[in-house]
């Protein structure tokens, strides 16, 4: 007997400006579905999913859900005929707690909240789905994973038979990961739908019952996850060509860009760093492998000059830079991929040309005696908008409203573009598809080939592994070993992440 029709979408379209986002997409999302929503960057899956959870309203189209066509004007909406959607920048109250969160819009009993009911459906949740949080903890000492289990909790207890998951392990570990597809089934099994947006097309095959592609805001392929479904064939669907991996040209290793000896920073709200000792040098991609949290995001503002240290000494091409500020880091020649793009690397309210020179506007090139040259800055934006092919109306666009992949794509794009001697790249591929992440891999290993250094931070161990000449580990502040690729396994590297030194 088939499944009963949880949700059906009919002809959506949507325009932003000169975008056609979405144009006439049908989707239907039967009870017992895990169905996965492939695409490259801009191909109109989140817009999509927008739609339905009342972020955006379609210009045409219509949703019905359980056969009755609905209107959904707002999240309170979507969350009211039982959509849920947990998006990929989360939407929570770091210093309030686990609980504060949970009864947020809570209507309660008697002008009270009601904490009862909360944590007896925290309680249901854990034993139907797995997914457990203490309530009285406070959500900034959450790892991203728990934050995420987090999010999901919310759209349960609000009653959500329809769960969207945007690039849902984006920041998880492999063991996290594999909790997330448990709950996934659970719910599956219960009937729930679940739409799941990924770029990691091996975890769209582990977990998904069928697949749905778009390109440029259409459905251009559905199909059951069965026996004829590949990593290459997915990716060949989403691109309309197939997809070589990069080449990595032999190397070998020269002047030492980079050296750190004993670093050691105050612990605080973030992480210590403890005794770190490292050495990267030209024509060399040191990857740094770790559960989040574990000191890697310390490391890389250390380097580049955001946060101080307390003990130890840091050079930079020969020249000691323990006290320099940010901007004479990278007067060194130093690039710098942030793992926070919104927040740290993007200035989202601005226009996309103002963002691809944010971390040059001094320089005379774009600017003189306080004047902006707006002209120069328009021919670069719309230069490395061309080379990074970021899908955008123009350079003038507000940049907060790219896609997630597109905003990566604008950083790499400023910070490759001059041709730094020691790039720092946290997360670099992060929401990327597979076509946008193979060309960023491609222009990191062509940077190492022109005697670029390069330090690279990813919770992706295939990423770390395709690109890396030599892998370290970080666990609770400190580097637990240095492994030349070639002896290096993805055992034991996940086990070193744990804490296992002797594992080694």
């Amino acid at each position: 007997m088939e499944c009963p029709s949880l949700l059906e979408m009919r002809g959506i379209a949507k325009r932003f400006g000169d975008v056609q986002a979405n144009d006439g997409v049908d989707l239907t999302l039967n009870g017992g579905d895990i169905l996965g929503l492939l695409g490259e960057n801009g191909a109109g899956k989140t817009t999509l999913m927008n739609i339905l959870f009342g972020v955006y309203a379609p210009d045409r189209g219509r949703i019905a859900i359980d056969g009755r066509t609905v209107r959904i004007r707002s999240s309170a909406d979507a969350l009211a005929h039982g959509v849920g959607m947990v998006h990929q920048h989360f939407h929570l109250v770091p210093r309030h707690t686990v609980m504060d969160n949970l009864m947020v819009g809570q209507s309660g009993r008697r002008l009270r909240l009601d904490r009862g009911f909360v944590l007896k459906r925290m309680g249901e949740i854990e034993r139907g789905f797995g997914l457990r949080l203490p309530p009285d903890v406070r959500v900034g000492d959450l790892t991203i994973g728990e934050q995420q289990r987090l999010e999901i909790m919310k759209a349960l207890i609000r009653g959500a038979r329809i769960l969207v998951l945007d690039e849902p392990t984006a920041a998880l570990t492999p063991q996290e990961a594999d909790g997330l597809f448990s709950a996934l089934r659970a719910m599956a099994a219960r009937g729930m739908g679940v739409v799941f947006i990924s770029h990691k097309l091996h975890e769209v095959i582990a977990v998904t019952t069928k697949v749905v592609i778009m390109q440029q805001g259409r459905v251009v392929a559905e199909t059951a996850n069965d026996d004829t479904v590949s990593k290459r064939r997915l990716a060949e669907l989403m691109t309309g060509h197939e997809i070589t991996p990069p080449s990595k040209a032999s190397t070998t290793p020269g002047a030492v860009r980079l050296r750190i000896a004993n670093l050691q920073t105050r612990g605080g709200v973030r992480p210590s760093l403890k005794g770190i000792c490292l050495e990267v040098r030209a024509g060399e991609i040191l990857g740094i492998a770790g559960v989040s949290g574990n000191g890697q995001a310390e490391l890389a503002d250390v380097i580049a000059g955001v946060l101080p240290i307390t003990g130890g000494t840091l050079e930079i091409n020969g020249k000691a830079v323990s006290r320099l500020t940010p901007r004479e880091v990278q007067a060194l020649g130093v690039g710098r991929i942030p793992e926070d793009r919104m927040g740290t690397g993007l200035i989202t309210s601005l226009p996309l040309r103002s963002c691809m020179v944010l971390s040059r506007i001094m320089e005379r090139r774009f600017s003189r005696c306080g004047f902006l040259k707006h002209g120069a800055i328009g021919r670069f934006a719309d230069q490395q908008i061309k080379s990074f092919g970021i899908k955008a109306a123009g350079n003038h666009v507000r940049t907060g409203t790219l896609s997630g992949g597109n905003l990566q794509k604008a950083l790499l794009a400023r910070e490759l573009a001059w041709e730094p001697t020691l790039l720092l790249a946290a997360q670099p591929t992060r929401g990327l598809d597979v076509a946008a992440a193979r060309f960023v891999h491609q222009r990191f290993l062509d940077l190492r080939g022109r005697d670029g250094a390069m330090v690279l931070i990813s919770e992706d161990l295939e990423e770390i592994f395709a690109l890396s000449d030599r892998i370290a580990v970080m666990f609770e502040g400190r580097i637990m070993d240095v492994l030349d690729i070639q002896d290096a396994t993805v055992a034991t590297v996940g086990l070193l992440m744990a804490g296992v030194r002797e594992a080694a």
